[in-house]
């Protein structure tokens, strides 16, 4: 938990049309190799993609399992997987690895977004010991108490992808320890319908700070530590 705590910061939001995941990139040395790679985002199948906070590693490992399950159950079955049921499916393996000595848990949360045709679009959240829970908006990493008291308080049901973004845009702002936004320090995605299909959508440098530029985030918040 510890590691989840001091990682940057992952927010994510249902709106009426989609889900956005939003986070905040590791501030790395200038000579570390630009890759087009996400740091935050992963997309796990066609309808399901997943944003991370804690250790990298415990991530990729807990993702690649994700895109088996759901490549097995798609060749099963000949449709894709639940996504509650992927969820489900490996919560079930991080909850074993705190049931053994000799084993850690995995030092990871996870904010899943997906669409299926049961109950359409769907958030949840993961934490190392294996319990999970649906949300509506839900805020993970560094300085998340006061991620979830704007979440609380500007919320709506009816919210589009579009509003959805400059909200979670709004709440990293007051999660960055910088009060200089851009598309360097933070990363979104999102997921939506495009022509009746569940698509995953990694905004561009460009797009990120055109979304930034549309917000008015105020002033920097001094207290939210």
């Amino acid at each position: 938990m510890e590691a989840i705590s001091h990682a940057g910061a992952v927010v994510g939001i249902l709106a009426a049309d989609g889900v956005v995941l939003g986070g905040e990139k590791a501030v790395t040395s200038p000579l570390l190799e630009k890759t087009s790679r996400c740091e935050k985002m992963y997309k796990i199948d066609e309808h399901i993609c997943a944003a991370v906070a804690g250790i990298t590693a415990d991530a990729n490992i807990l993702v690649d399992q994700a895109r088996v399950y759901a490549q097995r159950h798609t060749y099963g079955y000949g449709e894709p997987v639940p996504v509650e049921q992927l969820v489900k499916t490996i919560c079930h393996q991080k909850q074993g690895y705190t049931q053994f000595g000799g084993l850690r848990p995995f030092g990871v949360s996870l904010l899943y977004a997906g669409w299926d045709t049961r109950y359409g679009f769907q958030l949840y959240h993961s934490d190392p010991s294996g319990n999970y829970a649906g949300w509506q908006a839900h805020a993970i990493g560094n300085k998340n108490q006061p991620a979830q008291s704007i979440l609380k308080q500007e919320y709506k049901t009816d919210l589009t992808t579009e509003e959805a973004a400059k909200l979670a845009v709004k709440v990293l702002s007051k999660t960055l320890d910088s009060t200089t936004l851009s598309s360097e320090k933070l990363e979104f995605s999102t997921m939506t319908l495009v022509d009746g299909k569940p698509t995953m959508k990694v905004l561009t440098s460009a797009e990120v700070d055109a979304l930034i530029g549309s917000v008015d985030v105020g002033p920097a918040d001094d207290d939210n530590e």
